[in-house]
């Protein structure tokens, strides 16, 4: 089987990651393996109506996944630390490791987060560093991606966006790198078309760095009511991991070139924080 009609692997298929980087590579007309944990579900059956390949696999015991690696042009993979802690970060990156080894993956896209190698003492960020560790000194062939702060992340406030509010633990007048989704997908899928040019390397990734103050401007216009931005002491987050993260954006925050990121990789199609808002939020 050539790389041409291999699959691509995508686990986490059904999550937001995962389904942007599926989303992509379908719209590059490349055949799309999906791994997931219930292939009955109703996620599951959505992509296999769309003529995604389905593998079962867990992330955790590392069942199945050799068998959903077998003769896939490369796999793109995630590690998750928000399910069941950051510890078993590093038993999903050895269960995909040892997979991919097994099932001699010819290109791996690992996703970790943007900083993880500064040692920001995040402590999810710390853990996705470990997985990259590991796999660096394995013998797979890959290229590191990190997504900065995703848009998406705004719609968990929801609520507060209704009465008028966009509460932020971080100053308002200062940038936060943020990431569409959608480039993700786009920037993952254009790796495959040429894994060699990439191997090796670790691309810190963002789409626009505007600050809440800004952001808040957007969705007042989006969304025809004023919106304003509300800044609070991330020590008042209950989570030690989120509070630290904020704690990091509020100071150093990502360091993202994004210029020189978008003008190596123009054809992504940089998807600018007001025109996500409008394509996402606009009625």
């Amino acid at each position: 089987m050539s790389n041409e009609t291999a699959p691509v692997v995508v686990v986490g298929a059904t999550g937001g990651q995962g389904g942007a980087v599926l989303d992509a590579l379908l719209d590059a007309g490349r055949p799309v393996r999906a791994v997931v944990r219930d292939p009955s579900s109703g996620r599951a059956s959505k992509l296999a109506d769309r003529g995604v390949a389905l593998a079962t696999g867990d992330m955790v015991s590392g069942a199945g996944l050799a068998d959903a690696f077998t003769g896939a042009a490369g796999v793109f993979a995630l590690t998750t630390p928000f399910e069941t802690g950051v510890d078993a970060e590093l038993v999903q990156g050895r269960a995909l490791i040892s997979a991919a080894t097994e099932a001699q993956v010819p290109y791996l896209v690992f996703s970790s987060v943007a900083s993880a190698n500064l040692g920001t003492g995040v402590p999810h960020f710390e853990s996705k560093y470990e997985v990259e560790k590991l796999l660096a000194a394995s013998d797979i062939a890959h290229t590191v991606v990190g997504p900065s702060y995703f848009y998406d992340n705004l719609l968990g406030g929801a609520d507060a966006l209704q009465a008028g509010v966009m509460p932020l633990a971080m100053p308002a007048d200062k940038e936060l790198q943020q990431l569409s989704r959608r480039d993700l997908g786009r920037f993952v899928a254009g790796l495959f078309d040429d894994p060699q040019a990439h191997v090796g390397e670790r691309f810190d990734l963002a789409s626009d760095a505007p600050t809440p103050n800004q952001m808040a401007a957007t969705l007042s216009d989006v969304l025809g009511r004023s919106v304003t931005a509300e800044s609070f002491d991330p020590e008042r987050i209950s989570s030690p991991d989120m509070r630290a993260m904020f704690t990091f954006l509020s100071g150093d925050g990502y360091s993202v070139d994004i210029p020189a990121l978008h003008e190596r990789f123009p054809d992504v199609g940089w998807q600018s924080f007001a025109e996500w808002a409008s394509a996402t939020l606009r009625s």
